[in-house]
Order: structure tokens, then C-alpha cells, then sequence
């Protein structure tokens, strides 16, 4: 088949051809025209050495910002708490850069700064939270969070701890609840006053006035896009991207597709001249209200509660069987503010295809959680079906999963998952007594479990209330548009609609976040003129933000085109 989906999709930039380079003789040269000091602020997981080993020679005096922070000992009981024992899950840290630095250290360095400025000398000030040591000409290396997480596989420590050897869920673990926290809001604070934007995720930095890059990302938000996709293999994996999505036919297989969640994707500025990766938590912490909507920002701040991605296990296995936190729990237990409901929207499933939904009636809570417990000590197997719902599904069948409800999707089908975003908040239940990728046992977490597991949501209720609650919303001679979820428990609403022409929408001030379900290809284009038009392909997820306005999606394929549409419920009018 032909493959239309776009890996490298970018946010194409105008105005600013002339203000972006790339290479390290790029970057040594606009660093000896900057003005000295020379601040080179690092996102952690950069590589600060090979910013050095290139530029340090250039400079009279450097100091390593690593100087500032709290002794190691001391960090490590400072946030012990946040770390805890548990593989995947910590609790939130919400405090700031400075609660971890050494007000006696910091001083030092700055005075070391103040006296080489006033002695004359050239200064260059280099690592994570380098601008609070001392000003001059900001330089902010930036990393994307799919490339941190691989350098944590390959051996990088985390930046607050020595622990190149640790099993990397544990490094993502502190990343998540701990390091990407605080440089997120520090890197908030000195976003405006960066000089030059420093894409440090290859082996050589692209890099981009801070100019350029703040109105690309003001750009970005006037319009649709989408943000750089990334693909993972896993123990249930399947065969279905490989073909839609163009990936590598030799590889075992692949898991999950995140083609949707900014939280953890990278957006791609395209300036002419060349493109620059930035994190998509860039866009949302810098404009919020435009991307997200007043009423959306009011209720979630600077944080996209949407999340599109793919599950493939067509020719693959069972995920785990498996429940998210109630809103009360992880609120509780993991300084977590709304909670990970979610739905499984079937792209595509091959005959036999079913999922795993729900509790079947008259099932003992003590009796499965004892059958659970005897099969995640090495006993007999786990009998899922004679406690879990297994439901036939077929392609545009759209499964509904408030938080507390136990699930799992099964083998020989491709999951469009819709969710809230927060980490991976999943308690895995049973994994089919399989180890992962690693070679070690999957985390399971029977106690969460039990403390979530929503034990009346039995069979009547799953089949009335979660399993393809469409209906029609509106139908004319060419667009039909349908409410397919979410449940009343959840706040995302999602509508699909079908037309052989074109559907014309509106935003109304909230976030949309969109997927091409059905045909070949589409145009997105603004009824007023305010962005150019925009190719969308089969399977690809685009978010349009509120500012938008009136949008309109064009069929630009050889077949009739549905689409998926997401966004967050507005409350109830009273």
C-alpha cells in the first residue's frame, strides 16, 4: 500500500529564514559574536560536556552550573519521598529549581561571575539553571522528552542522581514526577529572555533566535498542526503501523504510536532554512490560552488534558489486563489533579478481534483478588474471562473506560486510545505471565488495584453504558456527525463524523484534537482566511487550537472520510 502518513510532520515558519543555522561551527560562531557573559542554559539529559568540549576553549573562565545544588545526600532525602520504591510511580514534586540549589553555592558562583566580569575577562556560564548564576547573552539548550527517554536506556543518569545503571522505568519515574517539573517552570521563567533557541536532541545542535522561535510558536497556535510522532516496540506489539505508518519491516514489531500527547511529543519548527525540534510542552506552557481555551486553561492550567495514541497488537498479544486511580486516589496518593479515563476507539481489528471490559455479574472481590494474587506468585494462570467481560470488536466500535473500570484490549486489533494525559497512571492486574522487553517481570500493582477497581460495574451496566454509546447527533444529504463518548464520568466528549465532501466546525474557544479514522487524505482550511490550508492523511492525529475559530475539513481522497473529534465537555448550564 501506499504510505501517506507523515513521520517529520512540521510547523512551517515564516519570516524567519535567515535566523536559523546548524553544525557546531554554527553555533561557536554566534556564540564569539555574542556579547560576554555567554549563558548557556541546559534542560537536563543535554549533553554539557560536548557543549564544552566545543566552546569552553573560546572563553577565558567557565562555570558549571552543576555547582549550585544541594550536595547529592542531601537531594537524595530532599526528594526521597517524590523517588519512593516503586518502579513506575512517584508522587509529584511541586517545588521549584531554587528549593534544590545551595544558597551558599549560588552565591559563590555569582560573585565568581561578578569578578570576571569586571576583570575583563570573556565569562561563560554552562548547565542546567546556568541564567540564575549570573545575566548576558542567554543561549537555552533544549531537549525533547522521547530523546531523553532513550538516552535513559542507553545509560544516562538522571541530573539530580548518580544512577547511570538503574532500570530506566525508574529514571522516566523521576524524570516525570521530579526533574522535568522544576525545568519546565524555570525554563517558563526565562523563556522571553532567551537569545538563541539550541535544538540539542542529534549529534549536532540546530539552533534558532529566541525571536524566530517565539514567533513560530505564536504562529503555531493560529493555525492546525501536528506534533512529531514516535513509535516504541513492546512484548505484545503488533504488525499494523509497519505498513500505515512506513516503519521498519525488519523490526520485531510495534507497540504504541504517541502521535498526540504534547506531553511527551516534540514539535517540529520549520523555518525554510532548516527545522528545529523543540518539546510541544513549549507551546503549551508559553500559550496556553490560545492553544487550550479560557474555560480549558481555567480548569487544567498550562497542561494539555488530551491524549490520542496507538495500541497495535494486530498480529500481537493482549495488553494487560489492567485499571486506572479514581480522581480521589491519585489525587491522594500521587499529588496528581484529574485522574487517566480513557476509551478504545478501534481503527481497524481483525475477525475475533474482542477486549477485555468490565466485571462480570455476581463476581467476588476477594475470590479474584485472591485468583490474581495466586497467579502473579507463580501459581495458576489468571482466568480472565471467567471474571472479565470478553466483548467482540470490530473496526469504529468505540469501548468507553472510566477511571475504576477494569480492561485490557486483546490481540488482532488497532486501538485509537482517547484519553486524559497524566503519565501512565495504569495499575496492571495480570500480564499473561509474561516478562517484557527487558527480560523482567512487568510492574504489577494488585493493592492499587484493589483500592480502584469500581466492583459494581458488572455486565448490564458495561453493555448500557461503555460498549458503542453512539448516536446520531445531526445528519444532512453529505455530513453525518455522531456522539460516540465519553462516558458521563469522563470530560472529554468525542464526535465522529462521515462525509463524502467536507464538514465545516467551529472550535467555540476549546481545544480540538482530531484523527483521520476513514479515506485517504483531507484538507484542512479556515473559512476566513486565517491559516493556509493544511493536508491531514489516514491515521494521522492533528490538534486545532481554540483560537482557531471555524475550521473545515475537506475530502480530498477517492473515498468518503471520517474523522474522530475530541475536546474537552464544557460544563452543564444550569
Amino acid at each position: 500500500m501506499e504510505v501517506k502518513y507523515d513521520k517529520f510532520p512540521a510547523i512551517h515558519v515564516t519570516g524567519h529564514e535567515q535566523d536559523y543555522a546548524a553544525g557546531w561551527q554554527a553555533l561557536k560562531d554566534r556564540v564569539a559574536q555574542a556579547a560576554s557573559p555567554v549563558i548557556f542554559d541546559l534542560y537536563p539529559g543535554a549533553d554539557q560536556e560536548a557543549v564544552q568540549e566545543h566552546l569552553a576553549p573560546d572563553f577565558d573562565v567557565v562555570l558549571d552550573a552543576r555547582d549550585i545544588f544541594k550536595d547529592r545526600p542531601v537531594l537524595e532525602e530532599i526528594l526521597a519521598h517524590h523517588v519512593t520504591e516503586d518502579r513506575i510511580f512517584g508522587t509529584m514534586f511541586y517545588g521549584v529549581l531554587t528549593d534544590l540549589m545551595d544558597e551558599g553555592k549560588l552565591s559563590a558562583l555569582r560573585q565568581k561571575a561578578r569578578e570576571a566580569v569586571e576583570g575583563g575577562r570573556r565569562l561563560l556560564v554552562l548547565g542546567p539553571g546556568a541564567s540564575l548564576i549570573s545575566g548576558g547573552t542567554l543561549f537555552y539548550g533544549d531537549m525533547a522528552r522521547w530523546e531523553i527517554q532513550l538516552r535513559y536506556r542507553k545509560g544516562m543518569p538522571n541530573f539530580f542522581f548518580d544512577n547511570p545503571d538503574e532500570d530506566p522505568l525508574r529514571k522516566i519515574k523521576r524524570g516525570f514526577f521530579i526533574e522535568w517539573r522544576v525545568f519546565d517552570k524555570h525554563k517558563k521563567e526565562v523563556f522571553d529572555q532567551v537569545d538563541w533557541f539550541v535544538d540539542l536532541n542529534g549529534d549536532k545542535p540546530r539552533m534558532a533566535t529566541g525571536t524566530a522561535v517565539r514567533d513560530g510558536l505564536e504562529q503555531a497556535v493560529k493555525g492546525p498542526f501536528r506534533p512529531k510522532p514516535y513509535f516504541d516496540p513492546g512484548v505484545w506489539g503488533g504488525q499494523w503501523m509497519k505498513e500505515v505508518c512506513g516503519l521498519d519491516k525488519n523490526a520485531k514489531n510495534y507497540a504504541w504510536s504517541f502521535d498526540g500527547v504534547p506531553e511527551e511529543n516534540a514539535i517540529l519548527l520549520d523555518f525554510g532554512s532548516g527545522t528545529l525540534e523543540l518539546p510541544a510542552m513549549d507551546l503549551v506552557l508559553m500559550h496556553p490560552r490560545q492553544l487550550l481555551g479560557p474555560q480549558v486553561y481555567s480548569r487544567f492550567g498550562a497542561e494539555f488534558p488530551i491524549r490520542f495514541d496507538f495500541l497495535d497488537t494486530m498480529g500481537g498479544q493482549n495488553l494487560s489486563l489492567q485499571v486506572h486511580p479514581l480522581t480521589e486516589y491519585i489525587r491522594r496518593t500521587f499529588g496528581m489533579g484529574y485522574t487517566q479515563d480513557e476509551s478504545y476507539y478501534i481503527l481497524d481489528a481483525k475477525e475475533g478481534a474482542h477486549v477485555y471490559l468490565g466485571l462480570k455479574e455476581g463476581v467476588d472481590p476477594d475470590e479474584m483478588m485472591a485468583a490474581l494474587e495466586e497467579a502473579n506468585a507463580g501459581g495458576r494462570p489468571f482466568e480472565a474471562e471467567k471474571f472479565v467481560n470478553r466483548i467482540p470488536a470490530k473496526k469504529h466500535d468505540h469501548f468507553l473506560i472510566p477511571a475504576g473500570t477494569i480492561h485490557c484490549s486483546g490481540e488482532d486489533s488497532m486501538v485509537l486510545e482517547v484519553s486524559a494525559t497524566p503519565y501512565c497512571f495504569t495499575f496492571k492486574l495480570w500480564d499473561w505471565g509474561r516478562l517484557g522487553l527487558d527480560g523482567l517481570p512487568r510492574p504489577v500493582h494488585l493493592e492499587h488495584g484493589r483500592n480502584n477497581i469500581q466492583w459494581d460495574r458488572q455486565t448490564p451496566w458495561v453493555m448500557d453504558n461503555l460498549v458503542n454509546n453512539i448516536w446520531t447527533v445531526s445528519e444532512t444529504e453529505t455530513v453525518k456527525e455522531e456522539h460516540t463518548g465519553l462516558h458521563e464520568l469522563e470530560f472529554i466528549e468525542t464526535r465522529r463524523y462521515w462525509t463524502d465532501t467536507e464538514v465545516t466546525l467551529n472550535t467555540e474557544d476549546n481545544v480540538n484534537m482530531c484523527n483521520l479514522i476513514e479515506g485517504d487524505e483531507a484538507m484542512i482550511e479556515s473559512p476566513e482566511g486565517k491559516f493556509d490550508p493544511f493536508p491531514v492523511h489516514y491515521a494521522e492525529t492533528f490538534i486545532i487550537p481554540a483560537d482557531v475559530g471555524p475550521w473545515r475539513l475537506r475530502n480530498t481522497g477517492s473515498r468518503p472520510i471520517g474523522m474522530l473529534r475530541a475536546y474537552v465537555r464544557p460544563p452543564k448550564a444550569e
